[in-house]
């Protein structure tokens, strides 16, 4: 059986051998994800190589953002009811970006996704004294969040250039932005990656983020549901709800969206998720998440294939439930009505495969969001819209040059058969876009029963 939700993993010390990665494929992994806030370029190299060479799989560049972490010079627990002198910019404990200007006696501090509280108790000369409500472990790059505070942080820094050419130079597929606040952050970000060809995935998780989001969609290319610091950020009785709103606003507007954060965060030291863990990766999907994601689980845990295939399994369990959930309003595009076509024709006719030509992918987004039941064969000529399309739900992306071909469909067919993409007592919808220069412009159906098909295997 065939799964269509994706799953995400964050490539670290403990999935970042050769042997372990062609697992984790083997497993049921559509993409590769590497958190910037560690590690350094030699080992990105390394991870982006050994990915490259076992499987064509989309690369998603976390970078920080407007987000703030801890540096510390030695890691070090703290007890509850200690004090702790913490700098901005320098000292052995301090913050990423200053904002001592925005902070005042009494607010709340927390650490490593809510792991730690504390509370500011004193203030001077740019060093603040934090009273730490709770025992738990101060180290170099964990998460700091400061809730219901509009920090003036730049969304581009200096030394994130770095991380853009390095972007250019090793073909990544994404770039994953965290803490984005409004559509300003992603144009921003937009205006320093130059001819970067890839996708801007908008993190949300902050209160900002919540609250700007249709802005946001608008300007991001998907977006991902980060819950770690999104329930810290606001109330976690609110992430729920929040979660099904966002999904479902990225499914009526053909954005992919990724679930993150904590999904089998037990595994991290269990062979075995909880039962609660299940259910809310089940959910995720009831939801109509395109993907899933896997972060400690994956890079420090002790069973990162095990995390893989236990997602695998819950995917094809639950797949069987999911609807459709998107909205029958007017069309905004061609393309969004010839997808809403397909959809009905597919509910009401014996379709064995749905195969769309697409050069940027967006077709195949608009059908996917959808939720049929049959496999979409994305046939592109572009190899970073294979990679990216391999993210979006029931998805399958064929990287093929069919543009120079006077009958494209008759081309794609007689080659996806050779490929043993589809056989020949199939019954097969092709849409692609016919007469037309125009983006987002798949405007022809043909369905064919594949036997009445000539197939030359020499065209092939």
């Amino acid at each position: 059986m065939l799964k269509k939700t994706k799953i995400l993993c964050t490539i670290g010390p403990s999935s970042s051998s050769k042997e372990t990665i062609a697992a984790m494929v083997k497993a049921g992994m559509n993409g590769v994800r590497i958190n910037t806030a560690y590690g350094d370029f030699s080992q990105y190299n390394s991870i982006i190589d050994n990915v490259r060479e076992i499987a064509d799989l989309p690369v998603v560049f976390d970078v920080k953002g407007p987000e703030i972490r801890l540096n510390v010079v030695e890691r070090r627990n703290v007890n509850k009811g200690e004090i702790l002198k913490v700098g901005f910019g320098a000292g052995p404990i301090s913050f990423s970006h200053d904002f001592y200007g925005q902070i005042e006696c009494n607010d709340i501090i927390y650490i490593d996704n809510g792991k730690i509280k504390a509370r500011v108790i004193e203030k001077a000369d740019s060093v603040i004294d934090l009273l730490f409500m709770s025992p738990g472990i101060i180290d170099d790059g964990k998460g700091v969040n400061v809730p219901n505070k509009k920090l003036s942080i730049p969304t581009f820094r200096k030394e994130d250039s770095k991380f853009v050419d390095y972007a250019l130079e090793k073909g990544i597929d994404y770039f994953a932005l965290s803490f984005v606040r409004n559509a300003k952050d992603i144009e921003i970000w937009r205006s320093q990656i130059g001819n970067f060809e890839g996708g801007v995935l908008a993190k949300i998780e902050n209160f900002e983020g919540v609250e700007n989001f249709d802005e946001i969609l608008d300007a991001a290319d998907g977006i991902m549901v980060a819950r770690g610091d999104l329930g810290v950020e606001i109330e976690p009785e609110k992430v729920p709800l929040v979660q099904k709103s966002i999904i479902l606003k990225c499914n009526q507007n053909g954005k992919p969206v990724i679930t993150a954060t904590e999904m089998l965060e037990s595994m991290i030291y269990n062979p075995n998720p909880t039962r609660a863990e299940v259910s809310d990766v089940a959910n995720a999907i009831l939801d109509g998440t395109d993907t899933i994601m896997l972060s400690g689980e994956t890079a420090i845990g002790k069973h990162p294939v095990d995390a893989v295939e236990m997602m695998s399994k819950i995917s094809l369990e639950t797949e069987k439930a999911v609807k459709n959930t998107v909205e029958d309003v007017a069309f905004m595009t061609i393309s969004d009505a010839i997808s809403k076509a397909i959809q009905r024709i597919c509910q009401n006719m014996h379709i064995d495969k749905v195969i769309t030509l697409t050069r940027s992918g967006y077709t195949a987004k608009m059908i996917a969001r959808l939720k049929i039941q049959q496999p979409i064969l994305a046939v592109t000529p572009k190899l970073k819209t294979k990679r990216q399309l391999e993210l979006v739900f029931g998805v399958i992306p064929i990287q093929m040059d069919y543009q120079t071909e006077s009958d494209r469909i008759l081309a794609v067919t007689n080659k996806l058969r050779s490929m043993k993409y589809i056989q020949g007592n199939e019954t097969v919808l092709f849409t692609s876009a016919v007469r037309t220069t125009m983006e987002h412009a798949s405007n022809s159906i043909e369905i064919h029963r594949l036997k009445n098909v000539e197939f030359n295997p020499k065209s092939s």
